[in-house]
């Protein structure tokens, strides 16, 4: 398969300290980047195909990242040190110190992804792992095949299926694919999912996420997501979410000197009147009469 690969990238402050080293396979692209940035570097990509960057040293004290145009400061994350990005997926990028590094760029075409992993865990399962964002920080393994193909991205020395192999090796080793017989095939969220979902309201103060940003998070469509979820807790996403937002409260109300109607504003209720309803909906009892019990020696 001939595969030219398209991405829409623009950057400041980033440039590349060497000539890249790129190599064309069957339905991919290996392109090897040394560089750097400055402090307030910033980048912008979209890809209509799937794409893998697996950076060479530590990049996360220095480049936060965001699938947002404006969420710095709100929604952004570290840059860890391999990510999968689903295609469509748009990525921004900052640095907030000057960094020398270096990364391998796969793009990959998403027929070819496809007609790789099919064979292996299905058509079904694969769109659905395809769709799904990774981000690591532990690539040992990932990093010693990576080095691998860099060398014969920038000198080729075997025929072309070694190089290919080895893209073959990192797809799966960096996507989220189930155990044969596991959870995922059989319509729930993987444990790594849930862990994944838990942390990332948890990293919110006020506890909040729209359906749609839960399931970009876990990489599934927001219709499936939500029947997924349901058979996975017995919960709808936001009778899940509004019971994680009063075990906050409750710990909020235990451990601290806030007001009730303080709580509220802090866990992005309307009013004490919405956290109170919200509240004994979910425990029986009000914030209040529930603070005095736990105040009781």
């Amino acid at each position: 398969m001939n595969y030219r690969h398209s991405m829409t990238c623009h950057t400041e402050g980033i440039k590349a300290i060497a000539p890249a080293k790129w190599r064309g396979l069957d339905g991919l692209m290996g392109v090897y980047w040394d560089a750097e940035g400055q402090a307030g570097a910033r980048a912008y990509y979209l890809s209509p195909d799937p794409r893998i960057v697996v950076f060479f040293n530590d990049v996360s004290s220095h480049i936060r990242m965001s699938n947002r145009e404006a969420a710095f400061g709100h929604h952004d994350r570290p840059m860890t040190r391999a990510i999968y990005v689903p295609a469509g997926v748009p990525l921004w990028t900052s640095f907030t110190s000057p960094h020398r590094f270096s990364h391998l760029d796969l793009h990959l075409h998403k027929d070819r992804l496809l007609r790789f992993l099919a064979p292996a865990v299905g058509t079904s399962v694969a769109r659905t792992a395809l769709r799904r964002p990774v981000e690591i920080q532990d690539v040992e393994a990932i990093e010693t095949l990576a080095s691998l193909l860099v060398a014969e991205v920038s000198h080729p020395t075997r025929h072309a299926a070694f190089a290919e192999s080895l893209v073959g090796s990192i797809v799966t080793g960096l996507l989220d694919l189930p155990e044969p017989g596991g959870d995922q095939v059989n319509g729930r969220l993987t444990q790594a999912q849930m862990n994944k979902l838990v942390a990332r309201v948890d990293a919110r103060s006020d506890g909040r996420m729209t359906v749609a940003e839960m399931a970009a998070t876990v990489g599934l469509s927001e219709s499936w997501f939500a029947s997924v979820f349901k058979q996975t807790t017995g919960k709808t996403p936001l009778q899940w979410q509004l019971g994680k937002r009063i075990e906050h409260a409750q710990i909020l109300l235990r451990e601290s000197d806030l007001t009730v109607a303080d709580v509220a504003v802090q866990l992005g209720f309307s009013d004490q009147a919405h956290l109170t309803k919200a509240f004994r909906q979910i425990t029986g009892e009000t914030p209040a009469a529930w603070r005095r019990v736990q105040q009781i020696p």
